[in-house]
């Protein structure tokens, strides 16, 4: 790489590349992070809801999952005037930590300023609730969130999927196709899941919870 006085002695192509980001990149105002699993076979699975609440949102604001950092695809523009980065992590949803302490640490942002989207099999398929702090309860992408970057206090929506009630294993259900009729319950729940993202940016935490926690 060049700068406007030739390349900088003594630097390798990956730091070269890494001192190029920092100048262009001073970091969005939050990180909005939608959990799920990479490929095509789990894409419309229950898992994926905060993939596919990420793509929703993205498609709605015209930007696309063109970068990649910290282990994940990345999507960097405005949202209601605010300027937000978008990630997908790529190393499959037990190991969603490592993806979200990399760009906490390259964006130099705090958790505060951090949002988890994700499905919960302990909400009503189709309920969206938002908190600023908690335990990972259940989900092992959360868990792996909690456990890099060791703390609980940061914002998360959660995409209620229920449980099953035909003594179905968990596992199973949360990587299973859910019916047309819960997929319908599912689709109307992103919608809503856009609409908190977009208040999050626009008017903070409180003001979505107060919205959306009804």
């Amino acid at each position: 790489m060049e700068t406007l006085r030739g390349r900088v002695p003594g630097l390798t192509e990956r730091e070269l590349e890494e001192q190029h980001e920092s100048e262009q990149d001073m970091g969005p105002s939050r990180l909005i992070v939608g959990l799920g699993n990479p490929g095509l076979e789990y894409s419309a699975t229950r898992h994926n809801m905060g993939f596919l609440c990420l793509d929703r949102l993205a498609s709605k604001h015209r930007l696309r999952f063109t970068g990649k950092r910290g282990k994940s695809v990345l999507a960097r523009g405005a949202i209601s005037g605010h300027d937000v980065a978008l990630a997908k992590p790529q190393t499959y949803m037990n190991l969603s930590g490592e993806s979200v302490r990399d760009l906490l640490r390259i964006y130099k942002m705090p958790t505060s300023a951090l949002l988890v989207v994700y499905d919960d099999v302990d909400l009503p398929a189709g309920t969206v609730r938002i908190r600023e702090r908690g335990g990972p309860g259940t989900h092992n992408g959360m868990r792996s969130i909690v456990d890099e970057i060791g703390t609980t206090d940061f914002p998360r929506l959660r995409i209620g999927v229920g449980t099953p009630t035909d003594g179905q294993n968990l596992a199973d259900y949360v990587l299973g196709l859910p019916p047309p009729e819960e997929r319908t319950v599912l689709d109307e729940a992103l919608d809503r899941g856009v609409e908190a993202i977009e208040t999050v940016a626009r008017r903070g935490i409180g003001a979505a919870m107060n919205t959306f926690n009804t």
